[in-house]
């Protein structure tokens, strides 16, 4: 009898460590690469992804870019490593590497849009104002802002997706610099 319970705790133990490993690796915040507080994982939609990248993206639901449309990159953060707060306000210098195109959003921490009053879920390189030759000046605030401003919801936890389209930087994947990135910049709290 102590000779099978022991066998069903050594079992026991063994599953949730096993599980506990996978779940560690699977987790979307420790894939990829940072650049700044940018975290990307360029090969997610291509044939060079690997298995608990393909589990990860399996389990978070989600539908990455093929390898000719483009990559996705998240920030958790601003640019000096502090935790993005709906209380704060920041300033998003785009200055994005060579694509076709790019946008911009607020999403909840599970990837959904946030619900705001100006009905402003995404600002894409179309539609930003921005003098010639300089980068795109983007406010992220729940109060609103004129100009380029991006709402979030006062007090619900939030991430920024940049998304770009048609880059030549899509396929190879690691060619993204840190001074080519935007930059988030904390400008005030209430």
């Amino acid at each position: 009898m102590a000779n099978l319970l022991k066998i069903i705790a050594v079992g026991l133990v063994g599953v949730t460590l096993g599980l506990l490993v996978t779940i560690y690796a699977l987790d979307q915040d420790r894939r990829g690469f940072k650049i700044g507080p940018w975290r990307g994982a360029p090969h997610d939609g291509t044939a060079e992804i690997d298995p608990y990248g393909l589990a990860s993206v399996a389990r978070a639901g989600v539908l990455p870019p093929g390898a000719a449309e483009g990559v996705s990159f998240e920030a958790a953060t601003d640019s000096g490593g502090a935790s993005l707060s709906p209380s704060c306000d920041y300033l998003v210098a785009v200055h994005t590497p060579a694509a076709w195109y790019w946008s911009l959003s607020a999403l909840t921490p599970g990837g959904f849009p946030i619900a705001n009053s100006a009905e402003r879920y995404v600002l894409t390189s179309a539609d930003v104002l921005r003098d010639q030759n300089e980068p795109a000046a983007i406010i992220v605030s729940a109060r609103a802002r004129p100009g380029n401003w991006l709402p979030v919801a006062s007090g619900e936890a939030y991430v920024l997706m940049l998304r770009l389209y048609d880059s030549s930087l899509s396929a190879i994947g690691t060619a993204f610099e840190a001074g080519s990135m935007p930059t988030i910049a904390k400008t005030g709290c209430r």
